[in-house]
């Protein structure tokens, strides 16, 4: 089959054939359809995320087909559409798997990671760790759902009630937490890269009640903020921006370093928080959910081979919505 292969950080990925994937005994195999590309992917490349195993099938956001099932693989028939997200084994032992927190599991692997994932035509994927793609969604609209839209869903949750909600860095995760968060009758104030006009007019599209740069203060005092770019200085510009008893929640797996603020800018009750992966319970009710709203992702479309210009594009910031493989 042909694959992109990272065989070492810090370099491209690479055009190959390799042999086709075999399912284990709760293994499902899977024709990929398409793939979501994540910023997540592009900290693998960059070596932001150390000890990946090499070489690597990066990509975790994988819709495709059943084409096989291992002899304990359950919940799927053969031709159903299935999407696979970043979490893709835990050992449902450990004292956070015992405790609903699977997300925070020690022993956890992960796909795209820990795991080949879904760039290429073929990948395989534990029945445990998988979804299916709810109607109403192609292939190339489901795929940001399966990281972009699980993070930002399980993001938001944290944020508990609060209804003067910032989005720091209006990419793919953002553009569609605003979308749940207007159906659930939040306000939404997005802060983009200073100067970013289209990125504020797209936000406004959405829904978003204020759009302006992240050197800007909002218009009101913010309740929660989600901070989807990895800049540790944000979560402080967020910080100083809310009213008291506000969450503000890091959505990304990498950050750069928090500078030293006063205390007295956390005082009356703020927090500083952040998001770990997710769990099969947020997939479940996300994918319930995103069909009510519903969530529409705004996608570029690349082929399989042109994985590294999208990363490219991530990278740069040149991407408004989300970046999608068709590999089929």
């Amino acid at each position: 089959m042909r694959a992109m292969i990272l065989e070492a950080q810090r370099q491209p990925l690479r055009l190959a054939d390799i042999p086709e994937p075999v399912p284990g005994p709760e293994q499902i195999l899977i024709k990929v359809s398409a793939c979501g590309v994540c910023r997540t992917d592009l900290h693998i490349l960059d070596g932001d995320l150390t000890g990946p195993k090499l070489p690597l099938v990066p990509g975790h956001q994988i819709v495709g087909t059943v084409l096989r099932l291992g002899p304990d693989a359950e919940g799927f028939n053969l031709g159903d559409r299935v999407g696979v997200p970043w979490l893709g084994w835990t050992d449902g032992e450990c004292r956070y798997c015992l405790s609903d927190r699977e997300n925070l599991c020690d022993k956890a692997r992960f796909t795209g990671y820990d795991i080949d994932g879904g760039f290429a035509e073929y990948a395989v994927a534990d029945h445990r760790y998988c979804f299916p793609i709810p109607e109403g969604f192609s292939d190339l609209q489901a795929a940001p759902l399966l990281c972009a839209g699980l993070i930002g869903y399980r993001s938001l949750r944290m944020t508990g009630e609060a209804e003067r909600l910032g989005l720091y860095g209006f990419g793919a995760s953002a553009h569609i937490v605003c979308q749940l968060a207007k159906f659930l009758g939040r306000r939404v104030f997005a802060f983009t890269k200073p100067g970013d006009e289209e990125g504020q007019a797209f936000a406004r599209g959405l829904g978003a009640d204020w759009a302006g740069g992240s050197d800007e203060p909002p218009p009101e005092e913010l309740d929660a903020a989600i901070v989807f770019a990895p800049v540790g200085p944000l979560m402080i510009d967020a910080l100083k921006a809310s009213a008291k008893g506000a969450r503000i929640v890091s959505a990304g797996i990498h950050m750069s370093d928090i500078p030293a603020f006063p205390y007295a800018e956390l005082w009356g009750e703020r927090a500083l928080m952040s998001v770990a992966n997710l769990t099969r319970q947020d997939g479940r009710e996300f994918l319930e959910l995103a069909p009510k709203v519903p969530v529409h992702t705004k996608v570029t479309e690349y082929p399989l081979e042109r994985a590294n210009e999208a990363l490219d594009d991530i990278r740069s910031g040149r991407l408004v919505g989300a970046a999608v493989l068709r590999v089929a």
